[in-house]
């Protein structure tokens, strides 16, 4: 299996973007970059860049969001970590045939011009894994 290419970002739910904005540009010294609604994931996503690694802060734009649960269930926090690879369609292959368990058996739609695919947190030792492929942007 070839090696994963780079962290891509780390996600962060949170209850608020605007709540936790200053901590991340005034105290961490983050770049904010922007805001994006993800209407599939039910999510505002607020993108703060620190050196090479992305955070991106993840708030429900919905009830029913698997965020909401998230943070209904276990509160703030640490939300996933998400990999980046060449290939993702063929690392959905090869994740599967060494036997871990996928939430996403094929590509979608993530946010910033990204393809996703997870893998389900009982498969990669409690941590929910995001594997993702960069697409460029065609507009």
């Amino acid at each position: 299996m070839a090696a994963v290419k780079a962290v891509n970002h780390i996600g962060i739910a949170v209850r608020s973007i605007e709540a936790q904005k200053d901590y991340y540009e005034n105290v961490l010294g983050a770049v904010f970059e922007g805001e994006e609604l993800v209407p599939d994931q039910k999510v505002k996503v607020g993108f703060f860049r620190i050196g090479d690694v992305r955070l991106e802060l993840l708030e429900p734009s919905e009830p029913s969001s698997t965020v909401a649960a998230f943070i209904e269930k276990r509160g703030e926090g640490l939300h996933h970590v998400a990999l980046e690879v060449d290939d993702l369609e063929a690392r959905i292959a090869q994740l599967k045939a060494s036997g871990l368990r996928m939430i996403d058996e094929t590509p979608r739609a993530g946010s910033h011009h990204l393809q996703i695919a997870f893998a389900h947190p009982k498969s990669t030792f409690g941590v929910l894994t995001e594997f993702c492929q960069v697409v460029p942007d065609e507009s």
